[in-house]
């Protein structure tokens, strides 16, 4: 679970900063910015899927039948 965190908090961080230098960078403001949005993204859909019990598990699939775990 610490691995997990960290790994969330480097993206999260990164993702930030990223979009943060983004607009100094002459020329890849546009892929600076887009490249820091994913890093953020990453890192939120990193700590939904962390954990066995995450956010985005579901007990049932789409179907209704069990879910394959």
């Amino acid at each position: 679970m610490i691995l997990s965190f960290i790994i969330f908090l480097v993206l999260f961080i990164g993702g930030m900063w990223v979009m943060g230098i983004s607009h100094d960078i002459v020329g890849f403001e546009a892929l600076l910015f887009c490249a820091g949005l994913a890093l953020f993204c990453l890192s939120m859909a990193w700590i939904m899927r962390a954990d066995r019990g995450g956010a985005t598990r579901r007990s049932n699939n789409w179907d209704g039948g069990p879910a394959t775990n």
